[in-house]
């Protein structure tokens, strides 16, 4: 469905620190890093897309987060949430919701919220029941 995702940020160099920590957690490969533009992108494994990117705004304009805009990784187990989670707060996240069910979405929904170091809400889930 998707091609790619952009999220833009502030510093890169500790974005890349960030993102990169949560990536490995996640078991998404990194692809490409250009620090002098800068970029960087991330995939999953086995294809070229969908590509998960950070970078500073193309247009030079300052990044500023949106409001009602998120971007939900998927996760293989709740344990891969709580896991992401933890590494998330470690590497300079703010907590927007601890790991656990959200019912209301639908039974099996396991999820954790937070926003990276610039402010941009991520989600990490799980639709799977309990192993």
């Amino acid at each position: 469905m998707f091609s790619h995702v952009f999220v833009g940020v502030t510093d890169f160099d500790r974005a890349l620190a960030f993102y990169s920590a949560l990536m490995a957690c996640l078991g998404i490969e990194p692809r490409f890093c250009e620090r002098q533009r800068p970029w960087a992108g991330w995939q999953s494994a086995g294809g070229a897309r969908p590509l998960f990117l950070i970078g500073t705004p193309f247009n030079g304009q300052p990044h500023a987060p949106g409001n009602g805009q998120m971007t939900a990784f998927l996760a293989a187990d709740r344990a891969m949430v709580d896991r992401a989670y933890a590494v998330a707060l470690a590497n300079g996240a703010a907590s927007e919701g601890p790991p656990g069910l959200r019912p209301e979405y639908h039974a099996d929904y396991y999820g954790a919220y937070f926003r990276d170091p610039d402010g941009n809400k991520l989600c990490v889930a799980c639709h799977s029941p309990p192993a």
